[in-house]
């Protein structure tokens, strides 16, 4: 039975996501839409996984529709027998001040009666790090990236907090990279810090082993966010 459930705002997203659980040793199914779950051969799947990702088109849907078909992921997800979640974006952090990715947040929260989760969009091994709660594209802050021209989500501000506070309803923070090179029982302390308790909380990261550490520090939560690298 799965104890993991992905949901992945695009189709190769999840299947990036689902593969770099494949390649630490999980055994990971992806489902087109949450219907599947409990469809067919694709149900029985499910049943022998360690991790389950649901990929859904909804990365540049309207935000009511976004939301919604999240919400139905993360309960089939939860008939399924998950009990932990992620919810995977672009380590662009491809949105409009709108959403998807605050909205969906939010709702994920809500539902899973939690109040602050971690925003990790680092994917150091294809060029994507945060410092300073900035996103940098290998050596190019994200608005100076050609991601400043993507014709749905153009992104022209590569500070994390500025991008996602129109989004959501919770304070947005930032743990910092100093933070994060202290270890996971120091991470983990920050995070569960009173004054962080209902926020998305931006954690940098530039390397790996900085992820490796937000992985640590993040155990106890049932829901993280972040791309394919954490």
């Amino acid at each position: 039975m799965p104890t993991l459930g992905a949901i992945a705002d695009d189709f190769t997203g999840a299947t990036d996501l689902a593969t770099m659980l494949v390649a630490r040793g999980h055994r990971t199914v992806v489902t087109v839409g949450p219907e599947s779950l409990s469809e067919g051969p694709e149900g029985a799947a499910v049943r022998d996984a360690d991790a389950v990702v649901v990929a859904l088109k909804s990365r540049t849907a309207p935000v009511d529709e976004a939301v919604g078909t999240s919400l139905a992921a993360l309960r089939a997800l939860r008939r399924a027998g998950c009990e932990r979640f992620y919810f995977k974006y672009c380590s662009t952090f491809d949105s409009t001040p709108a959403g998807n990715i605050g909205p969906v947040t939010d709702a994920l929260l809500a539902e899973l009666g939690e109040r602050r989760t971690v925003v990790v969009p680092a994917f150091p091994a294809t060029g994507r790090t945060v410092y300073k709660g900035r996103l940098f594209v290998h050596d190019e802050l994200l608005d100076e990236s050609p991601m400043r021209h993507h014709p749905l989500t153009p992104m022209r501000d590569s500070h994390l907090g500025r991008l996602l506070t129109p989004q959501t309803r919770h304070p947005v923070r930032l743990v910092g990279l100093d933070t994060v090179r202290q270890g996971g029982d120091t991470l983990r302390a920050a995070l569960d810090a009173p004054d962080l308790a209902d926020s998305l909380v931006v954690v940098d990261a530039v390397t790996d082993e900085d992820l490796v550490t937000v992985c640590a520090a993040t155990t106890h939560l049932a829901l993280v966010t972040g791309a394919a690298g954490l």
